[in-house]
């Protein structure tokens, strides 16, 4: 099992439980308010903000809240003014892990960083050390009782997706850069609006971990996203099905 996917679950099910929480609904917001910024507040014409804002009502956030968001990004309200940029850091066993920031101080971020990964025996890498080891993609995820595997993967393939991951949960259609729009809309023509549709970093290959590292990653991956600085967190590596349950239980 990927590390990728593994904390794709994690995050997914914690968001979950965490859907009225302040700390998931700050990361959304700065979504929104940076994607208006960028492309505009119109969601139908902005693709990154209509996935925002998408994200925003999956965490059951109010119309007013995503309003406001967009509306400062858009300059109609007074706001902050955020960036975003990547950190690339090598984990524990030597994985990868990039990190996307969203931030609007660099140096309480950087600090919040350091902090945690020198916890766990991370180093920080170069520029491009990290991030050639990932592809840009879309990921458009589905619930499992939307339709079976196959019949997932017909319409995936039909709608132009490169490929779909399917178990006991969900659905998980990828895409090209370019065709992920195409493809999430053929998809929700056919089985109406996704849990999540959004551009991710997935890893080319994944470095198989024993326990003890993957313990420290799982705990490195955890202590990134509880900044609320960190959009996202990507990692390369996969843990066996034996060491997952241990970890699990």
């Amino acid at each position: 099992m990927s590390g990728h996917n593994r904390w794709s679950k994690i995050k997914h099910k914690k968001e979950a439980s965490d859907s009225k929480k302040s700390k998931v609904w700050t990361k959304v917001i700065k979504e929104l308010t940076l994607s208006a910024r960028l492309g505009g507040g119109d969601i139908a014409g902005n693709p990154r903000l209509r996935a925002a804002a998408d994200k925003a009502r999956s965490v059951n956030m109010p119309n007013d809240t995503i309003d406001r968001a967009i509306k400062k990004g858009t300059g109609d309200l007074e706001g902050v003014n955020y960036e975003e940029f990547n950190y690339e850091v090598f984990g524990p066993g030597g994985a990868a892990v990039l990190v996307e920031i969203m931030t609007d101080n660099r140096n309480r971020t950087a600090s919040d960083i350091r902090a945690a990964f020198t916890k766990s025996s991370g180093q920080l890498g170069e520029t491009n050390s990290v991030s050639f080891m990932f592809d840009r993609v879309g990921e458009i995820v589905y619930p499992a009782v939307t339709a079976s595997a196959d019949g997932m993967l017909d319409a995936g393939i039909e709608a132009g997706a490169s490929d779909v991951e399917s178990d006991d949960e969900r659905h998980v259609v990828l895409s090209g850069l370019d065709d992920f729009n195409e493809v999430r809309d053929a998809l929700e023509q056919r089985f109406g609006a996704a849990l999540s549709a959004r551009l991710v970093w997935r890893p080319k290959t994944a470095s198989p971990v024993d326990e003890e590292t993957a313990a420290s990653l799982f705990k490195l991956l955890e202590s990134l996203e509880d900044s609320d600085d960190v959009q996202n967190v990507y990692a390369n590596f996969e843990v066996a099905e034996d060491i997952m349950a241990r970890l699990s239980a």
